[in-house]
């Protein structure tokens, strides 16, 4: 009989198996039973790490929250104006074509006024106004920009994810279509608003 492993486990292994189950099955498939199946330990021990289940996906909506910041500013790095907007989109939507579960994990946390939610968060939000920073928005209007934007990659990506794309066109080039056609219309709106 092989001896079972300790729960010595480290936080963030625990955390990277979940979102592997939720990459694989569905963010409503992590819970405390399947996950230490996973680890092949017993659901009690899971308690040592987290407030149950509710604990277990906040967790997870921050590691995916984490995770999907790492790549879009990896992708805003050495490019500018138009071509960083694209390139962040595109990272962030293929974010969610690899990572189903995680991505959806990032949209399900318990309690999004949790200040550990928002500050995750409020991460992707600077960074996003920071993209967005060549159209000379400031204030609300950068922010209602950055609402804009995270509409348009969210429901692409939630469309595409559903099946909701059957045409036989490029995706991608339909994304970078529609961004480019949001960017036109911030772009406009500030030449308006100075006259």
């Amino acid at each position: 009989m092989s001896p079972r492993p300790k729960i010595g486990l480290e936080i963030s292994f625990i955390i990277e198996a979940a979102g592997e189950l939720a990459d694989q099955h569905g963010v409503q498939e992590v819970t405390l039973a399947n996950l230490a199946k996973k680890l092949g330990i017993r659901p009690p021990s899971l308690y040592n790490h987290f407030d149950g289940l509710t604990g277990l996906r906040k967790k997870l909506a921050i590691y995916g929250i984490d995770k999907l910041y790492e790549v879009m500013a990896d992708a805003a790095i050495g490019v500018s104006g138009t071509e960083v907007v694209l390139s962040v989109s595109q990272a962030y939507v293929n974010f969610a074509r690899r990572h189903p579960g995680i991505y959806e994990a990032t949209l399900l946390a318990p309690d999004p006024s949790d200040v550990d939610v928002q500050q995750a968060g409020a991460k992707i939000v600077d960074l996003s106004v920071r993209v967005l920073q060549a159209y000379h928005l400031e204030g609300e209007r950068a922010l209602h920009a950055v609402r804009g934007l995270r509409s348009i990659l969210h429901g692409f990506s939630a469309l595409e994810q559903k099946g909701g794309f059957k045409m036989s066109l490029d995706l991608n080039e339909s994304l970078m279509i529609i961004i480019k056609a949001f960017l036109a219309g911030i772009g406009q709106g500030n030449t308006d608003n100075r006259k």
